[in-house]
């Protein structure tokens, strides 16, 4: 069924649709504000409106066409567990140091970390996600390096032989990985093969691995395993982890770190 865009958005609304739709389906703020030569509040405002109808979906930081198909995909994942994932990143970032070589990969949790690396300076940042790109690109301090490749449409990121190519180049300090599952057997697991084969590529380019999850993932399943789980350094999360779990880490020696809502009252 398609929407009557004439009789219930005004001129400003028809301009954002028009713009997700030059963007593929799906935007940041500070993208469609530049396209338009409008304030990113402007912005705000107006998706906030159309999402009231159902013709725009928010996010955080964005949005994107219901018809589209990027709901399937980073970009609506990124309005899941916002207040989670916005800790885990802060927690992560934490754990990487001023004039680091750091890898970001296409991740939902990874854009968050993202987002938390304006508190560090002299950064070099590889990445092949374009979530984590314009991010980034609203940052001052760090230079950013964006891997060519194919563009996976789902997950907004470059993958392929020309992509791994590029990862190859750097002397990577940090990777901060994301997961579709973790498994107190198997470790860390991925849906993607595409995905798979890049993250592996980085992990064996890189001094220290983390990944970045969420306690929905924990106990979850998915066909590919990433890695040996002792080749990660650190899981960060943003709820305790299980006994079972917590045994399988100290097996496999990963640290686990978890974000803390709040630095408060009883936080000795």
């Amino acid at each position: 069924m398609v929407k009557n865009i004439e009789t219930r958005t005004n001129h400003r609304e028809v301009e954002v649709l028009d713009a997700l739709r030059q963007l593929g389906g799906a935007a940041r703020n500070a993208n469609l504000a530049e396209l338009l030569g409008v304030s990113e509040e402007t912005i705000r405002r107006t998706t906030k409106s159309l999402a009231r109808v159902d013709l725009v979906r928010r996010v955080h930081g964005g949005s994107y066409l219901p018809e589209s198909g990027a709901g399937a995909g980073v970009f609506s994942r990124l309005g899941r567990h916002q207040r989670e994932k916005a800790r885990i990143g802060a927690a992560a970032v934490t754990l990487i140091p001023d004039g680091a070589c750091v890898f970001l990969d296409v991740g939902s949790t990874t854009a968050f970390v993202a987002q938390a690396l304006n508190a560090r300076r002299g950064l070099d940042v590889v990445t092949n996600s374009l979530n984590a790109v314009q991010a980034l690109a609203e940052q001052a301090g760090n230079r950013v390096f964006m891997a060519g490749g194919r563009l996976g449409r789902n997950d907004w990121g470059m993958f392929g032989s020309e992509t791994i190519e590029f990862i190859q180049n750097f002397n990577l300090d940090v990777a901060v990985m994301s997961v579709d599952a973790v498994d107190a057997r198997r470790g860390f697991l991925l849906t993607d093969a595409d995905e798979a084969d890049v993250a592996r590529a980085v992990i064996r380019q890189a001094r220290q691995t983390i990944v970045v999850v969420d306690h929905q993932k924990f106990g979850q399943t998915a066909p590919l395993v990433l890695c040996p789980p002792q080749a990660v350094d650190v899981v960060v999360t943003d709820q305790p982890v299980k006994p079972e779990m917590a045994q399988s880490f100290r097996n496999w020696d990963i640290r686990a770190l978890e974000a803390v809502k709040h630095k408060s009252k009883d936080a000795a």
